[in-house]
């Protein structure tokens, strides 16, 4: 069933025995999100760079919306356990970094990088079936991407990405797009948001950024308990499941992860608010997903748009990537995600692959294959 909607921001909803959706549980690692589980929305407004002030992180101008769904979009206020107990699951019952000693495994803060192999799979839906989680994944199809990609994206992850789960998918694609006849399955909703055509000009990494914050403040943050957002020149092949969760999640670049740390491409302009200076830096993460939970993604928009502001200002040209390896850096993640989960189709994948879950597309499709890092 389809219907056209305005997207509008809704009350937030809470659930008839459970919590407000704004005092949901903590995620696994629990200290890096007490500072920010409760805060609200900052003043988004001020820190647009000049070219795009038309654009507001709390009012997702000129654009409607499209829900396709085989389920109700869940509450995300539900994450209590049986009588109303808060159920907490501890690093060691799942997660078992000695079983990859040929990978790094842990970063000096103690956040897990999670390969194939690190998790218990069954301990990790035991818990979170009992949370009634719902995941939202975002994903930005902006002109010919959309005819390019799109449809394998979505076909892929809606096969592959949180089975089981709950999932919202935030489409953002063009006015003049029409979505393929693609039917969610079971537990899935796809909902479409439409961007102006006329604002792609300009880094579309910042029109994606500014487009989902502006949705998150909206409507997102009141939907999902966690968010991915994903470039969509990638295909799903394997499983992407609850073993990614958590407040903040990072994807580590996969050519980069194999490289001296000493070569590693950040931003090193003094001027630069991106800037990691000489000799520090800790790994290299890739554009092509960020994740946490919605507050968390937001903080990293308003972050990465105070550095446009300021670089702009500066009559600096700096990348999304850039600004992102910054937050990172400042920022710790609290999850982070190997090469795994992002590996680009036009190489071979190393013996420390032994999964790979997410392929990245280059040109029109998978190039044949060249010998990897």
């Amino acid at each position: 069933m389809e219907a056209e909607m305005e997207v509008t921001r809704p009350r937030a909803r809470g659930r008839q025995g459970g919590r407000h959706p704004q005092e949901r549980r903590e995620p696994v690692n629990r200290t890096h999100e007490k500072a920010l589980r409760r805060r609200a929305p900052g003043p988004c407004h001020s820190v647009m760079p000049p070219c795009l002030t038309t654009y507001s992180l709390s009012d997702p101008a000129s654009t409607t919306g499209t829900i396709l769904g085989s389920s109700a979009i869940g509450s995300p206020g539900q994450v209590l356990g049986l009588n109303h107990q808060v159920e907490e699951l501890g690093l060691s019952d799942w997660f078992n970094p000695r079983k990859r000693p040929d990978v790094i495994t842990s970063t000096h803060w103690l956040a897990p990088v999670i390969w194939e192999g690190t998790f218990n799979r069954q301990a990790l839906q035991n818990f979170y079936r009992k949370q009634n989680v719902t995941v939202g994944l975002a994903v930005f199809a902006p002109g010919r991407t959309a005819d390019q990609y799109l449809e394998l994206f979505v076909r892929s992850a809606n096969k592959h990405f949180m089975a089981g789960y709950q999932v919202v998918f935030y489409i953002m694609v063009g006015d003049s797009y029409r979505l393929p006849d693609l039917q969610p399955g079971p537990l899935r909703t796809f909902k479409v948001l439409t961007v102006t055509e006329d604002s792609w000009w300009h880094d579309r990494d910042l029109v994606r950024m500014v487009s989902l914050g502006g949705h998150i403040v909206g409507h997102i943050q009141a939907e999902v308990d966690f968010l991915f957002s994903m470039t969509v020149g990638q295909v799903f092949q394997g499983d992407f499941g609850v073993e990614t969760l958590d407040t903040s999640v990072a994807q580590l670049h996969g050519w980069w992860y194999f490289r001296d740390a000493k070569n590693l491409p950040y931003e090193r302009r003094p001027q630069s608010a991106a800037c990691i200076p000489l000799g520090q830096g800790d790994f290299f993460y890739s554009r092509a997903l960020v994740g946490g939970t919605p507050l968390q993604v937001l903080n990293l928009i308003e972050e990465y748009l105070k550095g446009m502001s300021r670089d702009t200002k500066n009559g600096l040209n700096s990348t999304f990537e850039s600004h992102l390896n910054k937050y990172f850096f400042l920022h710790k993640p609290t999850k982070l995600l190997s090469p795994e989960y992002s590996w680009d189709a036009a190489f071979f994948p190393p013996r420390q692959l032994q999964c790979v879950k997410v392929l990245q597309l280059t040109g029109r499709g998978v190039r044949p294959a060249r010998r990897g890092p």
